[in-house]
């Protein structure tokens, strides 16, 4: 890691100062998800480039929505969970992923509660341009 220094490790963490000057640690995905229980509000975990890793809990129907300028990873680390499309409907069970292309029109659904892990760019809204109560706020940390 060129510019980075390993500054405490042990067999559980490892925390890197890059030369950004970030923090940065392994990320488990069950603390993580412990730290919210909304639906549908995805929080942002980490950072690549310009992309975010975002976790969220999915139940129940969200509305149909595209993504004009970019295309939608889903990867399913807990539960299962469908993707509606405007002529088929994908299903996923844990440890699966689907990529939806930009500009599709798509409805996730899940009966259960559902874990998933998002992949986007950076300021991508979850209701796209479809808006309405389930637009959750952008760019949150957990």
């Amino acid at each position: 890691m060129v510019g980075s220094k390993i500054i405490f490790k042990n067999t559980n963490l490892c925390y890197i100062f890059n030369e950004k000057h970030m923090l940065q640690k392994v990320i488990n995905f069950k603390d993580k998800l412990a730290k919210f229980s909304e639906h549908w509000s995805p929080r942002v975990i980490a950072e690549m480039n310009d992309y975010q890793f975002k976790l969220a809990k999915f139940k129940d129907k969200f509305v149909w929505h595209d993504h004009q300028d970019t295309d939608e990873v889903f990867l399913v680390l807990k539960g299962s969970m469908s993707i509606e499309l405007s002529d088929h409907t994908v299903k996923l069970n844990e440890g699966e992923m689907f990529v939806v292309p930009k500009g599709t029109k798509h409805r996730p659904y899940a009966k259960e509660e559902c874990h998933v892990l998002l992949v986007e760019p950076r300021g991508v809204v979850n209701t796209g341009d479809s808006g309405g109560e389930l637009t959750a706020q952008n760019d949150v940390w957990v």
